[in-house]
């Protein structure tokens, strides 16, 4: 299982407001049941096998550069640890612990 911060910035749209177009990749992952997903005010957590999360992502880009959006920023960062099952809340409650000690 690995997990992944994607973030999908369109530049060029003519507003600061980016929202509609995260929208609309937000989208894409809604469609995905083998995927699960939080969404963050500065990017998205996915989590997942890593081919399910890159094609997801993939399509995700291709969402944003929808609607006269000429260009797209994506930056993906993945962590697929081997050695031990993990998840988006399993690393936060470790740290959580840890603070409480």
């Amino acid at each position: 299982m690995a997990i992944a911060k994607v973030s999908i910035i369109p530049v060029g749209t003519g507003s600061p407001s980016l929202s509609q177009h995260i929208a609309r990749a937000v989208k894409v992952l809604r469609q995905e049941k083998n995927l699960k997903y939080e969404l963050t005010s500065m990017g998205t957590i996915i989590e997942g096998d890593v081919d399910s999360i890159l094609s997801a992502i993939k399509r995700m880009h291709q969402a944003a550069l929808s609607e006269g959006v000429m260009r797209v920023v994506t930056t993906i960062e993945i962590d697929d640890r081997q050695d031990k099952p993990s998840t988006m809340h399993s690393k936060v409650d470790s740290v959580m612990k840890r603070l409480q000690g």
